[in-house]
């Protein structure tokens, strides 16, 4: 049988890469990668220089993304396409050829590759490359340490509630909220409602070209995509 790699190809920066996910990418003679509709993929956009002749891409196209989608309705059609792809994955590593399931950031961080994962580890050898975080490009870019010392970081989701992201933020020494979006607005409310926004930092497409780095409160006109997220530093770090 062939071996299932998860991939972790950093988040956006191509020369963030490790040595290994470029290595095990130019070994494997199947390369998969994740998109959604009307896009190139963010992953592929990453790799795109390292593919070769003798790569064979299997592109796995969400079939919702940001769509307005009733939550069970998302639920079940993302867990038809997971098993859809995985099956296709499946006949690859049954006919001995390795495979590269290539992810933004890190395959077990919020990483799509998680859900092939899961479907497949069980039956297949399998090897997960871990890579560099959108949260430590994102620190990087701003220039701004999260932790220190005793400080615990919390890592939140921004399509929480708007009240569940609120009870969640509050009392955080840090914290950084994932999947902004078209939900910056509720991820600002709930910083300001906790007195955490004066020191907190948005950041989008980090590591990437098109990156945007500016204080929260200054976001109000921005119309966010969904790979930005909010830094709240440590308060041993701002001194606020």
């Amino acid at each position: 049988m062939g071996t299932l790699f998860g991939v972790g190809v950093g988040p956006g920066d191509p020369e963030l890469m490790t040595v290994k996910a470029q290595r095990v990418i130019a070994s494997c003679p199947v390369i998969v990668y994740f998109a959604a509709r009307r896009s190139r993929g963010n992953s592929f956009a990453v790799i795109d220089s390292l593919i070769e002749e003798h790569h064979q891409l299997l592109r796995l196209t969400y079939p919702v993304t940001t769509e307005a989608v009733e939550p069970t309705t998302y639920e079940q059609r993302m867990a038809d396409f997971y098993d859809e792809s995985a099956a296709t994955i499946a006949d690859h590593l049954e006919s001995d050829r390795d495979v590269a399931v290539v992810c933004e950031g890190d395959p077990f961080f919020y990483g799509s590759y998680m859900y092939i994962h899961q479907r497949l580890a069980g039956r297949f050898p399998t090897e997960v490359v871990p890579g560099i975080t959108s949260v430590s490009a994102a620190s990087a870019a701003a220039g701004r340490p999260l932790v220190s010392k005793n400080e615990t970081l919390t890592i939140l989701s921004g399509v929480l509630p708007p009240d569940q992201l609120k009870e969640a933020m509050s009392g955080v020494d840090a914290a950084v909220v994932m999947k902004v979006g078209r939900n910056l607005s509720a991820v600002r409310d709930a910083a300001q409602a906790c007195g955490l926004a004066e020191g907190a930092v948005y950041v989008e497409r980090a590591s990437c070209q098109e990156q945007r780095v500016m204080p929260l409160l200054e976001t109000g006109d921005v119309d966010a995509p969904y790979f930005s997220l909010v830094l709240i530093p440590g308060t041993h770090i701002t001194g606020k």
